[in-house]
């Protein structure tokens, strides 16, 4: 009986224990999980989302954003605000590289100075006004090439009067065989234009008198494309510049200058015909294939490769040639904007949505960024020079300067600090934004 007692004490007390130990592990849990729960509260978290290569969204929980390599904001995706308090500075329309039908104020175009009083706001983030002291110190001893058609060199000249405010001692020069150029001494930073319309080299094509493959098509004169070889204005750039930005697309289709029956495009490679002879966009996809592939061998490792989607027109009743303007003076909403860029629509400003296509799929697996401004631009029906561009028809496809494409820089150095690797220490602008 005694024994048998002994074992039930033993028992209790063992239970007892075992009771106690569960409390305390149970009462731990409790108040860990209260006090990160509490921490979170009063954290500052949200979701941010990776862009990448303009596609492939990774969602990923993070506290106060840092900017990282990889980039966490989708700025193509948001919305334009009226905020004239915006930009505190803003070159003049006396900067002298603007060009003249682009002078928009000087042209007395009746919204000209409202066109600057938009901002772009992205979902989840902001997009500041870059600080061109700041871009002058951190891009210093830089090359910095802009690649591409007169929309290329839109984004050229203002960033080259932007940097002109705070910087006066400038050399002119064409460097690489560039179109125009500037160097900012102080700095020694160069920004140079390359104008090439398709990227790769082309010229004249008559049918010879005693015929070849070509002429057994029935072709007797065309443009001939080089689709392997890139034009000589930009052929020595990728080895000067640190920072390439390029651009083609709206030449693919431009039916005044590249007519399918009375001047079409033929596309050589290698030095041969390519046969059958190929439509236009099945050459585009291989000058993009070549050009690429040609930039990534030329540039130094630790060069920076961009290239810049297209940007779009805002042509309404016709084409430029069929009388179609551009009157508008405030951005559109939604819903006007799928009106007009749907490719469903297959409307005449359909040409930017298309160009995209090509552009996202050559761009696959290569090294180069994507510098997506088609969307936030699509918006923008009022920022064109319309009939004060100095042509026999409205320009709705050039943008005013000032004007929307310094929105697109403003993105660009944003870009160009998450490819950096976030070190922005010298820019209170971009402390708290991510790509």
């Amino acid at each position: 009986m005694a024994m048998k007692d002994h074992h039930i004490k033993k028992n209790s007390n063992l239970s007892l224990r075992r009771y106690t130990f569960f409390l305390f592990i149970s009462v731990f849990c409790f108040v860990s999980l209260a006090l990160v729960f509490s921490d979170f509260r009063g954290s500052t978290t949200k979701m941010l989302v990776s862009y990448k290569n303009n596609r492939d969204f990774e969602i990923k929980e993070r506290g106060i954003p840092q900017i990282e390599n990889s980039g966490l904001c989708d700025y193509s995706d948001g919305k334009w605000i009226y905020d004239p308090k915006f930009r505190t500075s803003l070159y003049a329309n006396s900067c002298k590289e603007v060009f003249k039908g682009w002078n928009c104020i000087s042209n007395n175009k009746s919204n000209a100075q409202d066109i600057m009083n938009w901002r772009w706001q992205p979902k989840g983030c902001d997009l500041p006004p870059f600080d061109p002291v700041w871009f002058l110190k951190r891009f210093s001893n830089t090359n910095i090439g802009f690649v591409g058609d007169s929309l290329n060199r839109n984004m050229f000249v203002s960033l080259v009067c932007t940097l002109k405010q705070v910087s006066l001692e400038v050399k002119k020069w064409r460097p690489a065989g560039a179109d125009r150029g500037f160097t900012f001494l102080q700095y020694n930073l160069t920004v140079a234009y390359h104008r090439t319309n398709l990227l790769a080299r082309y010229s004249r094509w008559s049918a010879d008198a005693n015929g070849g493959v070509l002429e057994s098509f029935g072709y007797k004169e065309g443009f001939r494309v080089d689709v392997d070889v890139p034009e000589g204005t930009w052929a020595k750039a990728p080895s000067f510049h640190d920072i390439l930005i390029l651009n083609t697309g709206h030449w693919w289709w431009a039916p005044s200058k590249f007519d399918p029956i009375k001047s079409p495009m033929l596309f050589f490679e290698k030095g041969l015909p390519v046969l059958p002879p190929i439509t236009p966009e099945i050459g585009l996809d291989m000058v993009l294939k070549h050009m690429i592939l040609f930039v990534e061998k030329t540039m130094r490792p630790t060069a920076i490769k961009i290239f810049r989607t297209q940007s779009p027109r805002h042509f309404e009743g016709g084409d430029w040639d069929k009388g179609g303007s551009c009157q508008r003076l405030q951005p559109l909403l939604q819903e006007q904007v799928e009106q007009l860029f749907s490719l469903e629509n297959n409307g005449t400003n359909v040409e930017a949505r298309l160009v995209n296509q090509h552009l996202f799929k050559a761009l696959e697996g290569s090294s180069f960024h994507i510098l997506d401004i088609t969307h936030m631009s699509e918006f923008r029906a009022d920022a064109h020079p319309s009939t004060t561009g100095g042509k026999k028809h409205d320009d709705c496809m050039h943008w005013c300067l000032p004007g929307i494409t310094d929105s697109w820089n403003d993105l660009l150095v944003a870009h160009l600090n998450s490819i950096h690797g976030g070190n922005i220490k010298n820019n209170p602008h971009l402390e708290m934004s991510a790509w």
